[in-house]
């Protein structure tokens, strides 16, 4: 039996980044050999094992064959006679398909390591495409290392998957599975170019792939259409370093523009509430969590609020926290707020302007947070009258902080 570490940990030991998530090929070995060891079996599809003090998986080598479409469609096979190369040669790209053994060797049939110096993705062989998971996976891996490009040859290879219509048959788990990776990677446009590049993000999702070559608005750059836009505001969401929730409302707040009627172009009139329902499609299709799908709805309805807020008069701000919830959510509050940045900051020359509707906000909820509602409701005789008179106190109390004048609190 021998045993070889594979995979990521491989590729990020060769590139110098840190990784502890370590997988483990067993070559020459049968289940009831690990069994013996105290090694307990956690694969269901096929042998993966975990051992016994470090709870480390451990893979029994097999091959694999194509049974049906999509991603379940495969048969696997284990055996002691499967070789490490075999094993190998079943994975998605040349970078991920090295393995070390236990005195150090690297093992690298197919020039991984030659790849990772030309900074180069490349699917392994023609299995690449018997998986449509794979092209997800390598526009995530292109978000991840953001200076690699994707071979031309697997770029061709993964159009033809989306041609034969092999990633229609992805299911959303794994979609969305895949999608929130890329999502939390250092540059996540990347994804969604490589995605482009080979057709498959009209095929996942269409709504995005809608905003490209669609004019941002009359007043902006021409030369930044709304779906480059929509890729700088999600890379700020990245550089900012916020979560999945404030990474997806960032992707999907502008989606309503991908349906604006051409003879208003380029102005935008109604997108929010278009943004809302696309949102709405693209988050049931692909089930999406509901913390994730809740805060893109907010940002795609209330998102314009948010940057005008200064021009807003008292009561339009306060029924704004009422229909945020943000008096009783004030930590979703705060990420709607910064998606909001991510939009704003998200254009040409604007990544370090300053941005006030955040301050100017939470300054404005502090006030309206500081009247007593218990107290109201307890001295209003006509109980049908107590929202009301909580609603005109905390505008009243608003109003009093802005002196009525529109005038920005002090920090």
């Amino acid at each position: 039996m021998q045993i070889f570490i594979v995979g990521g940990a491989v590729r990020d030991e060769l590139l110098g980044r840190p990784n502890d998530d370590r997988d483990y090929v067993v070559v020459g070995a049968t289940p009831e050999d690990l069994l013996k060891q105290g090694f307990r079996p956690v694969g269901k599809d096929f042998p993966v094992f975990l051992h016994p003090q470090t709870q480390e998986e451990y893979a029994l080598a097999r091959t694999e064959r194509k049974s049906g479409r999509g991603y379940h469609g495969f048969t696997f096979h284990t055996a002691p006679d499967v070789t490490l190369e075999e094993d190998l040669a079943r994975r998605d790209l040349t970078i991920n398909a090295m393995a070390k053994a236990p005195d150090g060797t690297l093992i690298d049939p197919f020039h991984g390591q030659r790849d990772l110096s030309a900074k180069i993705l490349r699917h392994v062989g023609p299995a690449f495409a018997e998986d449509p998971v794979r092209i997800l996976r390598i526009a995530r891996f292109a978000a991840r290392f953001s200076d690699f490009t994707v071979a031309p040859e697997t770029l061709t290879l993964m159009r033809d998957m989306v041609a034969s219509g092999e990633v229609d048959h992805l299911v959303a788990e794994r979609v969305w599975q895949e999608l929130a990776k890329g999502l939390m990677e250092a540059r996540p446009s990347r994804m969604f170019e490589v995605l482009r590049d080979c057709g498959a993000l009209a095929r996942l999702l269409p709504e995005l792939d809608a905003l490209f070559g669609v004019p941002q608005r009359a007043d902006y750059h021409p030369e930044i259409d709304t779906g480059i836009h929509t890729m700088m505001v999600v890379d700020q969401s990245a550089i900012r370093g916020f979560t999945l929730p404030v990474r997806f409302a960032a992707l999907t707040h502008d989606l309503g523009k991908g349906t604006t009627p051409a003879d208003i172009l380029p102005r935008h009139i109604g997108h929010e509430e278009r943004s809302v329902q696309l949102t709405e499609k693209l988050g049931s299709r692909l089930r999406v969590p509901t913390e994730c799908r809740d805060l893109a709805l907010l940002m795609a309805r209330y998102h314009g609020n948010v940057h005008r807020a200064a021009d807003l008069k008292a009561s339009t701000i306060v029924t704004l926290f009422e229909k945020t919830d943000a008096l009783r959510r004030p930590e979703r509050f705060q990420q709607l707020l910064d998606a909001c940045l991510c939009d704003y900051t998200g254009r040409l020359g604007w990544e370090n302007r300053p941005y006030d509707s955040p301050r100017y906000l939470l300054a404005a909820l502090a006030a309206v947070n500081a009247v007593n509602a218990g107290e109201i409701a307890l001295a209003c005789t006509d109980k049908a009258k107590i929202p009301e008179r909580i609603y005109t106190a905390r505008v009243n109390a608003l109003k009093l902080l802005l002196n009525d004048s529109g005038e920005q609190p002090e920090q």
